[in-house]
């Protein structure tokens, strides 16, 4: 299951993660977001270890959304050594998640 970060949590959890990080910017009111929230815990299981997925309520957190530009959710942002290097907005489908995360930070 993805964890939840927060702005707080932020730098600690995606800078500076050994790791490649996928964020899910997310709502609870958020229709598209819920409908993706199980193939993002999927996700978040199939790479363990590999890559860190994790969820921010953007109601809650509203730092990291505004400083990344995140206008519309869900939006997925993958970080890789605390960089932007891919980002999608609008529910997508699990194998366009996959794809992204194995062509830009495997």
């Amino acid at each position: 299951m993805a964890n939840q970060i927060t702005d707080a949590s932020f730098e600690e959890d995606v800078l500076q993660s050994d790791v490649p990080v996928l964020i899910d910017f997310w709502a609870p009111w958020c229709g598209p977001c819920r409908a993706m929230g199980p193939v993002i815990d999927e996700l978040a299981e199939e790479f363990g270890g590999q890559v860190k997925i994790v969820k921010m309520n953007v109601d809650e957190n509203s730092a990291t959304p505004g400083k990344y530009g995140i206008r519309a959710i869900p939006t997925l942002i993958l970080f890789k050594g605390g960089e932007v290097v891919d980002q999608s907005t609008g529910a997508v489908s699990k194998s366009s998640i996959k794809e992204m995360i194995t062509k830009k930070a495997l």
